[in-house]
């Protein structure tokens, strides 16, 4: 069960969690027309590191005229939630035209899925304050967000905060998946 909190904190901070977020997949133009194609996430997470969220914080909102901006950040990254059920239909990304992989529940992967024990997936349970099903992080979908965006929108749409422990062990997850090694 993942400790999370209500608690509103106005800068961007690693483990916030926040609903129905954006996200441009593409821009094309053909004859002057514009065409944007945009991904509607019910629920995101956000993967960047804490200290580097609140370093930007402080350069970008914090005291005028600082020369030295290093520690400004382009955006954060951040990833998806899936409702855990959709997960185990392979459903999770069918309005994008996806088949994924059906993970049996009852059986071996899906306890694996539950336990933390499938590299590339994060489950989380939410306690009952938390209005989120059952769901689960795929590590293969992060992406990243414009900093400004995510605290505008987090103002009406944050849920919650995952509680600093968890949000340290989905960090070194994460981190764990990016580094792994394909072998031939």
């Amino acid at each position: 069960m993942i400790k999370a909190n209500q608690t509103r904190i106005s800068r961007i901070c690693q483990g916030d969690i926040i609903k129905n977020i954006e996200y441009i997949e593409s821009v094309s133009e053909k004859n002057g027309i514009i065409q944007i194609y945009r991904i509607l996430f019910p629920h995101i997470i956000v993967l960047t590191q804490d200290c580097d969220l609140a370093q930007d914080y402080s350069v970008r909102w914090g005291k005028k005229g600082q020369k030295n901006e290093d520690k400004k950040i382009l955006s954060a990254l951040v990833a998806p939630l899936y409702n855990v059920e959709h997960i185990y239909e392979g459903t999770h990304l069918s309005e994008l035209g996806h088949t994924m992989q059906i993970i049996n529940k009852s059986k071996t992967p899906g306890r694996n899925l539950r336990n933390n024990e499938t590299p590339r997936y994060h489950y989380l349970e939410f306690t009952e304050n938390i209005p989120i099903v059952p769901s689960v992080i795929d590590f293969k979908h992060y992406f990243s967000l414009n900093l400004e965006y995510l605290k505008k929108i987090k103002r009406e749409n944050f849920v919650c905060k995952v509680s600093e422990i968890y949000r340290e062990d989905i960090s070194q997850r994460f981190a764990s998946y990016l580094a792994r090694i394909a072998l031939p």
